[in-house]
């Protein structure tokens, strides 16, 4: 069986250009390995026949870009024309958008061919993709192990090299988290450079859409696709687009580049530690300067985080009701009682526990003296942030405190749920992007990540570090790749 999805997007558009592969000869080995690796249980829905019917479209046309004709798989809670989105939720489980997310548009734009939705936490809300109403996604590096979460099933599939990219969102960490846990490159964009125009709300301030890749520069391209301004998200960055590749590959002698203290301490594991050390003395090698900086309160992260991200999500979820669209009861009753039976049949478990949580924070007096002040404390994080930003070029921490774990550990565990993230939430919180880049592996050859994070706007900064690293680390991140 042909391999061409082991290549590179560049090698694969010199074949289209060169007549030596077609769109459908590369989506026959697509579904022929997602029909081999079923157990990865990456997706909940694909639209095979549509796929076949646009790489046939594609096929009379001139090759384009270097996007043209690449398969990409898209996170199930971002919305699609008339393909099922279901958040990984009983209570969109049968739900049909009719129109397409503003980065749809834009892929399809782009002549990029849509496999199907992939598998994630029930709504967003976890970091192991346990939480699915579909069952979790199985980390190809190795199945008894998560894939991590929100965006497992995103990571699997091009983990696995079943498709070469794939969107992610990212609330606290669900991106980079899971690309570390998988061996990936993930981005957190810039809060707002990504338009989040039919992303399912968990948390508006948070949520952002970003790619995950297997290679730096692939990722690169894919926000080059995805970033731009969009008059129908409110929060939409006006900001113009910049060409992402455009430092990948130039010199990175001189940086100033600081390490949060907090994230480096003991909640890090010591095979993280052990990668993560490995990176800063190539980086020092080179002759930059690294260096220990604090920043405001990021020991309190989790809890801010859990505040804020609770009650937006209480009032976001109040719209599955049972009347509009979605999952609605069979029992007949009172109006009270056709919500209450629709909510408690139709959320799993997680999801009503944050939304009981959200909801008593910002009751009455309390969302003064919890969500108000912690959005206060917020800000104050992103000045402390900012603030560093004007002594170093870009800051570097571990992505998660250890390598990915059996499956099943946290799900009697609340609180590890956002105890995963601890690290990569901070840069959610403060609207920076951020990058997880795999960096080495601990004894079980299980992939470790660390973060790349810059001040608002600097992704291309943010790539020209990770391109570098990528480079001198050259690690074989094969061990991912599935059954062919």
């Amino acid at each position: 069986m042909s391999k061409y999805l082991d290549l590179g997007i560049t090698e694969i558009h010199k074949l289209y250009q060169e007549k030596r592969l077609t769109p459908t000869q590369l989506l026959d080995e697509v579904f022929a390995r997602l029909e081999k690796n079923k157990e990865l249980n990456c997706f909940i829905t694909l639209r095979k026949e549509e796929a076949y019917q646009e790489a046939l479209k594609l096929e009379q046309e001139e090759v384009k870009g270097l996007l043209w004709g690449i398969p990409i798989a898209i996170k199930d809670n971002i919305v699609t024309k008339n393909v099922r989105t279901t958040c990984a939720s009983k209570m969109l489980e049968n739900f049909i958008p009719i129109y397409d997310a503003t980065v749809i548009e834009k892929i399809q734009a782009a002549g990029m061919i849509m496999i199907g939705k992939t598998n994630m936490d029930e709504f967003a809300m976890g970091s192991t993709s346990e939480t699915s109403y579909f069952k979790a996604p199985k980390n190809p590096w190795k199945t008894t192990h998560i894939t991590g979460g929100s965006s497992g099933g995103s990571a699997a599939a091009v983990a696995s090299r079943i498709v070469p990219l794939a969107l992610g969102s990212d609330t606290g960490g669900s991106i980079r988290q899971p690309a570390s846990y998988t061996g990936l490159v993930g981005m957190k964009p810039t809060y707002g450079r990504v338009s989040r125009y039919g992303l399912v709300a968990f948390a508006s301030s948070l949520d952002q859409i970003g790619p995950m890749t297997r290679t730096v520069y692939e990722n690169a391209l894919l926000l080059n696709v995805l970033a731009g301004h969009d008059v129908k998200d409110l929060t939409s960055s006006s900001r113009e687009v910049e060409d992402y590749t455009s430092l990948i590959g130039k010199e990175i002698q001189g940086l100033k580049i600081g390490i949060p203290a907090y994230l480096v301490s003991e909640i890090v594991s010591p095979e993280v530690k052990t990668v993560f050390n490995h990176v800063v003395e190539i980086l020092k090698a080179h002759g930059n300067t690294v260096e220990l900086v604090d920043i405001d309160y990021l020991k309190q992260a989790v809890p801010l985080y859990q505040i804020i991200a609770m009650g937006e999500a209480s009032s976001n979820l109040a719209r599955f009701d049972g009347i509009r669209y979605g999952y609605r009861t069979a029992k007949e009753g009172t109006v009270d009682e056709l919500y209450e039976r629709t909510r408690s049949e139709g959320f799993g478990e997680e999801v009503k526990r944050r939304i009981m949580v959200g909801s008593s924070l910002l009751s009455s007096q309390k969302a003064k003296l919890y969500y108000d002040k912690a959005l206060s404390i917020r800000d104050d994080m992103q000045a402390s942030f900012l603030k560093a930003f004007e002594k170093y070029d870009l800051l570097l921490a571990p992505t998660t405190t250890t390598a990915a774990y059996p499956l099943g550990e946290s799900l009697q565990d609340p609180l590890k749920s956002f105890m995963d993230d601890v690290l990569v939430i901070p840069a959610n919180m403060a609207g920076l992007p951020a990058l997880n880049l795999p960096a080495g592996f601990n004894q079980e050859h299980l992939p470790i990540g660390v973060q790349i994070i810059g001040a608002p706007f600097e992704e291309k900064k943010i790539y020209q570090l990770a391109s570098f690293l990528e480079q001198e680390l050259s690690l074989d991140l094969e061990g991912g790749k599935c059954n062919d």
